[in-house]
């Protein structure tokens, strides 16, 4: 039985939305024969709120195979990101994920996991000023009254002017980060190497990037690999822990990646 990541699909976002949602749902088919856990990484969705009586409109095909998945015994792990932030513990009451707010250690077969979304990781330690600057909009986004300030505007309006918001972030990076920065500017890495300090980790798996790679890590006789699975809205990847490796693979393709 095996352990699946997926990331940062962003659903909601360009006119391929729903084309990338029935991939994923006949990828997450494709795996049920050994599927044991599903781990997903966040930015699954463009944009999510949580209201009290609301629903976002769509995503319909996605959340029906995560329940169908839950139903027959497969375990759902959820860490939120920066682009879903919001979505509070609505999936985790109404389809039984387990919801994570922040990275954290799970054992796997034997091996010891780091796993989360990466969004702000590292950012005392970066050089990036995106990162630095980040932060405090995260901080500002977690408040619990901002939170309860944005549930009182009509959903119409809200959604409709997060989703441009959150679009035009995306799209303002533009190709800025689609390579590797480099050991100081690299936030997850930092982070990854910090812990690594600590204690020892088999496996870093995170997201964010929409960067699929595959990086050693070593601090003193410490030895670790950093993995970043990619992305499913500029590619479709996925990775899976077979109980012996860690390996990224691309759906459209089904070929392995690194």
């Amino acid at each position: 039985m095996s352990t699946y990541f997926l990331t940062d699909s962003h659903l909601g976002a360009g006119s391929d939305s729903l084309e990338r949602e029935r991939q994923m749902v006949r990828f997450l088919d494709s795996i049920k024969p050994d599927c044991e856990r599903l781990i997903l990484l966040g930015d699954i969705f463009e944009f999510w709120f949580s209201y009290k009586y609301v629903v976002p409109k769509g995503h319909v095909r996605i959340l029906g195979k995560l329940a169908e998945m839950i139903d027959r015994g497969v375990e759902i792990h959820y860490f939120i990101g920066n682009h879903d932030m919001w979505l509070f513990d609505y999936l985790e009451k109404e389809i039984g994920l387990t919801m994570h707010s922040d990275p954290i250690d799970m054992e796997i077969d034997g091996r010891m996991f780091h796993i989360g979304h990466g969004d702000g990781m590292g950012y005392k330690l970066t050089q990036n000023r995106h990162e630095k600057k980040y932060i405090k909009l995260k901080r500002m986004f977690r408040c619990r009254f901002n939170q309860r300030l944005f549930a009182m505007v009509n959903p119409r309006i809200g959604i409709g002017i997060a989703l441009r918001w959150s679009n035009s972030s995306r799209k303002s990076h533009g190709d800025k980060y689609n390579h590797y920065l480099g050991d100081e500017k690299e936030g997850i890495v930092l982070h990854c190497k910090e812990k690594l300090k600590e204690m020892e980790y088999d496996y870093f798996v995170f997201g964010h990037r929409h960067l699929a790679m595959t990086m050693p890590l070593e601090i003193g006789d410490r030895k670790s690999v950093y993995i970043n699975v990619g992305d499913w809205i500029d590619h479709r990847n996925y990775a899976v822990f077979d109980g012996k490796e860690v390996t990224i693979h691309d759906y459209s393709e089904d070929k392995d990646l690194l």
